[in-house]
């Protein structure tokens, strides 16, 4: 059975590192990802320099010891709302993003709500599910 604090602490760095990895793409390739995506770049950009300062809060509640439950369930949280937010996003008024924009939405946004399953699951002991799932 794998341990439950190694888990999350995998899924925890690999969030910061995903969510790192966006915020850079966007706030640095705004201008070229806007007419691609048919989102705007006043969106994209801002929303890349959100994730960094999120990226690093959860890098550094990834190497705190022990991982601090109450940190883990707030980026589960904001992870939650992200992909919610992320589904709004695609039919909120005035913005039409491209096949390709609405492809890009969905898939981060899976693979972030995927990553809160398995922070989740970690947190209420759920790992034989969590690493199946």
């Amino acid at each position: 059975m794998p341990n439950p604090n190694r888990l999350l602490r995998l899924a925890l760095l690999a969030d910061a590192a995903s969510s790192g990895a966006m915020g850079l793409l966007l706030a640095m390739a705004a201008q070229p990802l806007s007419p691609l995506l048919g989102l705007p770049a006043a969106l994209l950009q801002p929303v890349g320099f959100g994730l960094l300062p999120f990226a690093a809060f959860v890098a550094w509640a990834a190497t705190r010891e022990p991982i601090g439950r109450g940190l883990a369930w707030t980026i589960v949280l904001v992870n939650a709302v992200w992909v919610i937010d992320s589904l709004v996003l695609l039919g909120w008024p005035g913005l039409a993003p491209t096949g390709l924009g609405q492809v890009f939405v969905v898939v981060q946004a899976l693979a972030d709500a995927r990553l809160a399953a398995i922070q989740s699951k970690s947190l209420s002991g759920q790992v034989a599910d969590a690493a199946s799932a």
